[in-house]
């Protein structure tokens, strides 16, 4: 009897020996995604760029134009699976006029809460709530009187939440190369109508807006040797430096309003469609900067009180977001 239970006794530890265990390791991993997703949360995000000569076949024509963003995650604890973070947006437009001025910036200023819908990152999933502030900085009447819109002096403001679901994988490495590719996705929707806005937009603005965010990304590794970096030939290369970055980012981006319009019916794609298709080559010794070349069409320009013109585009430039740059040395 005696041998029975202490049998019995150390078979119960163990058991609660090995599910602590358990419970530790699945904590562990859980943890390990919260913090892996803040670092996808601020690579997905939108881009800035810097661009000479601006948007070329718009209406106006500009020296420079420049769009400068980015994601102060507030919010990111290892313990749970949200964030929260704030999105300022500035873009500005340099004009050839006499004065080469600025003539209404965008700004806009918002917040983002994320939800990690997947165990992990290879594929993953999670949910955007965002809410955003868009303004130009000028207070005059938005119409003249010829019912023209005031592109000048005249005022813009707008306020819409975001609902978004994103995502996406990541493949293996390839091993001859160190290769590896990732895959990402966003569908969600754009609405005004619940918050403040310039009257002047009634009837001819998108006020509510489907929207997909395609991303496809390659990763390579190079190693340092004498002269600078080189591309590996292996990712367990014996090296003593390697570098592992980001090297293309194509985008794709599509929104069309689904809201009533005065003049223009549903299917009329040349008012209601934005698309933007773009391509950023990060050379060796670049960071966090790619080279940019970008093409689409506004059928709602989205820089404020323009948001009449409508035009097919292209532009050339740099851009730059967060992405990946592990640096190793063995």
């Amino acid at each position: 009897m005696r041998s029975f239970l202490a049998l019995f006794i150390i078979m119960f530890v163990h058991h609660i020996a090995f599910a602590q265990l358990d419970a530790d390791t699945l904590k562990d991993k859980k943890q390990e995604a919260n913090l892996a997703y803040t670092s996808l949360y601020k690579e997905n995000s939108e881009m800035s760029y810097t661009s000479p000569f601006g948007e070329l076949g718009a209406p106006s024509n500009y020296i420079i134009n420049g769009k400068l963003t980015t994601t102060y995650l507030l919010f990111g604890p290892r313990n749970l699976p949200i964030a929260f973070a704030i999105n300022p947006d500035f873009t500005a437009r340099v004009r050839t006029d006499r004065s080469a001025g600025v003539r209404t910036p965008s700004f806009r200023l918002g917040g983002t809460f994320y939800a990690r819908l997947a165990p992990d990152i290879k594929h993953y999933k999670y949910a955007e709530l965002g809410f955003t502030h868009h303004s130009n900085g000028q207070d005059g009447d938005a119409m003249l009187p010829d019912g023209n819109i005031n592109t000048l002096t005249g005022n813009f403001n707008a306020n819409f939440l975001t609902l978004a679901y994103a995502f996406g994988s990541f493949t293996d490495k390839k091993s001859s190369t160190g290769i590896y590719y990732s895959y990402n996705h966003k569908v969600g929707l754009q609405w005004y109508k619940w918050f403040d806005y310039e009257p002047a937009l009634n009837g001819d603005f998108g006020f509510t807006r489907l929207k997909y965010d395609f991303s496809f990304r390659i990763y390579e590794l190079y190693t340092g040797k004498k002269g600078g970096w080189k591309k590996a030939s292996g990712f367990n290369s014996t090296d003593k430096n390697t570098l592992e970055k980001e090297t293309w980012r194509f985008n794709g981006q599509l929104s069309y309003a689904v809201n009533k319009m005065d003049f223009y019916q549903f299917f009329e794609p040349n008012r209601r469609l934005n698309i933007e298709v773009s391509a950023n080559y990060s050379l060796p010794f670049m960071q966090n900067v790619f080279l940019m070349a970008s093409f689409g069409y506004y059928g709602e320009d989205p820089y404020n009180i323009y948001f009449k013109d409508k035009y097919a585009f292209a532009r050339f430039g740099i851009s730059s977001t967060f992405s990946k740059y592990k640096l190793s040395r063995n």
